[in-house]
């Protein structure tokens, strides 16, 4: 089971640094995106206003963000409505906060199993120690679950402090 667990981990934390990556690759012309999640930046300038630490400028959730020099967002006739410099950064803090959602989601649905097949072990194991002993390491697996959950909301927090955004 430790095996498994350390597997998991390993996939996870593989999938959360090259997704996004692989995402923001395959953009090689100015383009837009739309934002899933709202986004702010501390540096550098959005529709001509310029982002400091003390005013920052937030992208606001299902807004379009582009190049300055794109004239409309593909697929549509519409100009974006936040032009930056960083619209690239921008684009890769979105694709990174919905994976990290994504596998949000997924690792708790997994640790309520673990928590809900732990305590099934514990009360049927009528006195046995090895059944219970399963079922509290089920538990103690999807507490770690959650952990790793937890801190891979912190993700996107983390890119943005590297990357200075």
């Amino acid at each position: 089971m430790k095996k498994i667990l350390s597997v998991l981990v390993l996939i996870g934390f593989l999938a959360v640094m090259v997704i996004p990556m692989v995402a923001s690759a395959q953009q090689t012309s100015p383009e837009c995106c739309k934002l899933n999640t709202e986004i702010k930046f501390t540096s550098g300038k959005v529709n001509d206003v310029e982002c400091t630490p003390a005013s920052p400028c937030t992208l606001a959730k299902n807004s379009t963000v582009g190049d300055p020099t794109a004239t409309k967002c593909p697929g549509t006739d519409a100009a974006p409505t936040n032009k930056t410099d960083a619209w690239g950064m921008a684009c890769l803090l979105n694709t990174l906060s919905s994976i990290v959602n994504w596998i949000f989601v997924i690792l708790t649905a997994l640790a309520a199993i673990f928590v809900i097949m732990g305590a099934f072990q514990i009360l049927t194991a009528a006195g046995a120690p090895e059944k219970i002993t399963s079922g509290r390491n089920y538990i103690l697996y999807a507490a770690i679950g959650l952990l790793v959950a937890f801190l891979a909301k912190a993700v996107p927090g983390v890119v943005r402090m590297v990357s200075g955004f």
